[in-house]
């Protein structure tokens, strides 16, 4: 079995692949405050819930873009899953011909996501993750990682406004229904919902007029992705497990 780490600024997601099958996946809270030992007892509990002998782990791969939390992880690693985890970094076997100013900062997670989406889905391509910040990598017609945007999340610019205006209310994120809303509460979800909505319609027109190209594949993955992408008129499909197949992918270019 594999177990696969992708580690976020508020979840991590784990995932269990067996025979090239993610058979099991959990999302939890990243707490940068947490001991590998505490780490030891959560994911042990979670391998007992879905009866997942720990011992049986045969490798272990982290993308993470939490630097806080690696070294509870890899001890974790080490000590719950006798294994040295392979970590997406420099120096990693990728496959992926990056064209950034400076490579070294690139995300893992918009890597890895970029590996998944090449093996998947071919290219060009557009990817969008829908995480603690909203990424849009592009992928050239030749398999090239161009680079792309970064916004903030959904989440953060709700609670942004929640915080900043002092009569407005922590609000659910669900599409109201319509852009004029009646209370407050639905006023400032149109707002949040249908604002984020035009601004991903928007990058993506520009990423496609910069790329030359109108028949360019745009592929949506991360927590909120779902609710975003129902609304658009440029995302094609929803693909929630690309981060943790992009893991497995990286995992099998390295495992010799």
């Amino acid at each position: 079995m594999l177990l696969v780490f992708d580690v976020g600024n508020t979840n991590m997601v784990l995932g269990i692949y067996e025979n090239n099958e993610l058979t099991k996946y959990w999302r939890i809270n990243t707490d940068k405050e947490k001991t590998s030992d505490e780490y030891g007892i959560l994911i042990n509990n979670l391998f007992q819930y879905d009866k997942i002998d720990m011992d049986k782990i045969e490798d272990v791969i982290i993308s993470s873009v939490v630097p806080n939390v690696m070294h509870s992880l890899e001890n974790f690693c080490l000590k719950y899953c006798k294994k040295q985890p392979l970590i997406v970094g420099p120096g990693i076997k990728t496959g992926l011909n990056i064209k950034y100013d400076n490579p070294k900062q690139v995300g893992a997670d918009r890597i890895v996501n970029a590996v998944a989406g090449i093996e998947k889905y071919g290219y060009p391509l557009i990817l969008v993750d829908f995480g603690t910040a909203t990424t849009f990598c592009a992928i050239s017609e030749k398999g090239e990682y161009l680079g792309g945007t970064i916004a903030p999340g959904i989440k953060i610019s709700s609670e942004a406004l929640f915080q900043r205006a002092s009569k407005l209310p922590r609000v659910e994120l669900i599409k109201p229904g319509m852009t004029i809303g009646k209370n407050t509460v639905s006023a400032m979800q149109a707002g949040i919902i249908y604002g984020y909505v035009g601004l991903v319609d928007k990058i993506i027109d520009m990423m496609k007029k910069e790329l030359n190209s109108e028949d360019i594949k745009v592929v949506a993955t991360g927590g909120l992705s779902t609710l975003i992408a129902s609304e658009t008129d440029s995302i094609d499909c929803v693909d929630k497990f690309l981060t943790l197949e992009g893991l497995k992918v990286i995992y099998e270019k390295n495992k010799e």
